[in-house]
């Protein structure tokens, strides 16, 4: 189950990896009311099918033993022992990960990362979430909140980020960072007509990412210089990524990715040249994930099953 702001979205998946059924529902903004609605999803599930074990990737701050959520920004979690309370409610043991720990685990197992002992996973989206394997396991960091990737300085001084930051690489490289870049863009060049300042004309606000996609698609000059500050951002931030972990291999995610033709090569000539050593030294591989939006579904339910497997001593620890 993957546990975001705006929806619950379930699926059964086997142990091949192959997602067998799918449910969803809106997530709601009070604590009783989410656990309500996972428990309801996992029972509709179990409804029509033999389900083993639950796993919850969530967008938040999950502690080290994957028993509780320590903080998640867009959901009503906080110090929370979610695992215990899901399964009082559903009689099924259960699993807690980060949602990009999970859609890292997901590319490993089945995905673009297969085999690799060193993996980092960059979910482009509102912001910038990240994963990293090392040695084939999750790296949390010593309180369970690593990497927080996205939240990087790149540009010191630059754009304001809500995490109280400036100059974060998401305000730079993420699907909103794709609409303030093209915002500047448009106000940089008044002057010149092109479908995305037509489209937009008196309404800035009107401005996504994916709209942005979308006019560079069409071939619209502002939309295209704004997927290219985009794809130069990536791969600086990528740089460093590389610098510090020294991956195999980079999974590009999230819904950004859906875009990937119109940046990822430019993105990879960038990481290429801005990481140390350029030239000699192997450079990690840069790949799109292979799962899309069902990476950290795939992910959770791997984890989960690993864990109903474990030995009771061993998932205590």
């Amino acid at each position: 189950m993957d546990v975001g702001g705006t929806s619950v979205r379930a699926g059964v998946v086997d142990e091949r990896g192959s997602l067998l059924d799918t449910a969803r529902v809106g997530t709601p903004s009070e604590e009783n009311a989410l656990e309500d609605a996972i428990a309801g999803v996992v029972e509709d599930l179990r409804n029509r099918h033999d389900v083993a074990a639950v796993g919850l990737a969530v967008a938040g701050f999950v502690a080290r033993d994957r028993r509780s959520v320590m903080f998640a920004p867009h959901l009503a979690w906080r110090d929370a022992p979610v695992a215990d309370r899901i399964e009082k409610r559903v009689g099924l043991p259960v699993t807690l990960e980060h949602d990009v720990n999970s859609a890292v685990v997901g590319e490993h197992r089945f995905g673009a990362a297969r085999g690799a002992q060193v993996a980092a996973l960059v979910a482009l989206g509102t912001g910038i979430g990240a994963g990293l394997l090392l040695d084939g396991e999750i790296y949390r960091g010593a309180y369970g909140v690593a990497p927080e990737l996205g939240h990087l300085t790149v540009v010191p001084g630059g754009r304001a980020c809500p995490c109280g930051k400036y100059g974060c690489w998401e305000r730079y490289c993420s699907g909103t960072a794709l609409a303030a870049t093209a915002v500047e863009l448009l106000a940089r060049y008044p002057g010149r007509s092109t479908v995305l300042s037509r489209e937009v004309a008196g309404d800035p606000g009107s401005v996504t990412g994916r709209r942005v996609a979308g006019a560079a698609r069409d071939g619209d000059p502002i939309a295209l210089r704004a997927m290219a500050e985009l794809a130069k951002w990536l791969g600086e931030g990528l740089a460093l990524v590389a610098d510090v972990f020294d991956p195999e291999i980079i999974v590009i995610g999230g819904g950004v990715s859906e875009s990937a033709p119109l940046f990822l090569d430019e993105a990879r000539e960038h990481y290429a040249g801005a990481i140390t050593g350029a030239r000699y030294r192997p450079l990690a591989r840069i790949r799109t994930a292979h799962l899309g939006d069902d990476t950290a579904i795939v992910g959770a339910a791997a984890l989960a099953l690993d864990a109903a497997k474990a030995p009771v001593a061993e998932v205590a620890g």
